[in-house]
């Protein structure tokens, strides 16, 4: 279905999920106006898309109060460092940007009648005693602990999502995010792909936490984004969340031995102990994705993987990376 031009706000959007979203939605022929604290947002991916007469950017903390003049017809909320060395930095801060960023986009969002999508994340399930996880399953979560900054912030917005919504106050929807890859992520995140995959690039020794035996679902960016689309879109808002993801499941293990088939120089493999609260399993139950969308994902791992391995080698310059060259890297961010 095609519609008139939109103005939509991309809080996070020079992020690597919000690049992507931006792109596809200029692509659609939207205006987009990115705010981003630049905390963990990448300049490149603004300038890759200043190109664009209809992207503009806006320079701000979601938790502090928020000025944007044009009206807005779409607002998401992708405004939180996602990696645990990133968001464990400032736990202070990333919990306000969860729960007071997250009560201001609303207000903004309820302000301009403009519909709002929260990217919540599977870090609600914790470590997650149902497998795989529904959205139903209220989680297993150390409230106390060195995550709950993101695990209970992200649990926090969600609650605000869903009062606003019972008050009628805006359409709000709420996107559970699973483990999500491809080009444009930061080399320096910490998540497990991009660490892998830079560690083998430059020579380092690939670092694996625990066992291995730990398992994830990797999401294609280019899938996920289809489905923050399509829930923004669908004409009602699905009354629970949902989770977006890929359900093909994984072990740390086996996600190393991909990376070191793709990538020539046989880095060894060195183990490293587990963090406090790391979840043992995830993977996403996707069935409502399914029924209130028409939404899964598309890009398996195999397919997905070496695209992410060419931005990085592009990223750390390096043009021989398949020879099995490893010359210091370095990136700017």
């Amino acid at each position: 279905m095609t519609r008139d031009p939109m103005t939509v706000l991309v809080a996070g959007g020079a992020g690597f999920i919000g690049f992507h979203l931006s792109e596809a939605l200029l692509r659609r022929g939207h205006r987009v106006i990115c705010l981003d604290n630049f905390q963990t947002g990448a300049r490149r991916n603004v300038a890759a898309l200043s190109r664009h007469a209809a992207f503009r950017v806006i320079r701000a903390d979601v938790s502090q109060p928020i000025g944007v003049p044009e009206r807005l017809d779409r607002v998401y909320n992708l405004a939180c460092a996602a990696s645990p060395p990133l968001y464990q930095a400032d736990p202070v801060h990333t919990m306000m940007t969860n729960v007071v960023g997250t009560e201001q986009l609303i207000r903004l969002a309820a302000r301009n009648g403009a519909r709002f999508l929260q990217a919540s994340t599977s870090e609600v399930y914790g470590d997650p005693e149902q497998h795989p996880q529904r959205e139903d399953y209220v989680g297993h979560v150390n409230c106390t602990g060195p995550r709950a900054c993101y695990d209970e912030g992200k649990r926090a917005a969600e609650a605000l999502c869903h009062d606003t919504r019972r008050m009628g106050r805006a359409d709000v929807r709420i996107a559970r995010i699973f483990n999500t890859y491809g080009p444009r992520m930061n080399p320096d995140d910490g998540r497990i792909v991009s660490n892998l995959v830079v560690q083998a690039l430059t020579g380092q020794p690939m670092t694996i936490y625990g066992t291995g035996a730990q398992t994830r679902s990797f999401c294609h960016v280019s899938d996920l984004v289809a489905g923050l689309l399509a829930l923004m879109e669908a004409e009602e808002a699905p009354e629970q969340a949902i989770n977006l993801g890929n359900p093909a499941e994984f072990t740390i293990a086996e996600l190393a031995a991909q990376v070191q088939a793709l990538v020539p120089g046989r880095s060894r493999i060195v183990h490293l102990p587990l963090p406090q609260d790391d979840p043992r399993r995830r993977r996403p139950d996707i069935s409502a994705a399914r029924a209130h969308l028409g939404w899964s994902p598309r890009v398996p791992l195999s397919e997905g993987l070496p695209g992410t391995v060419e931005w990085f080698a592009g990223l750390l310059g390096l043009p021989d990376w398949r020879a099995g060259a490893h010359p210091r890297a370095t990136a700017a961010r």
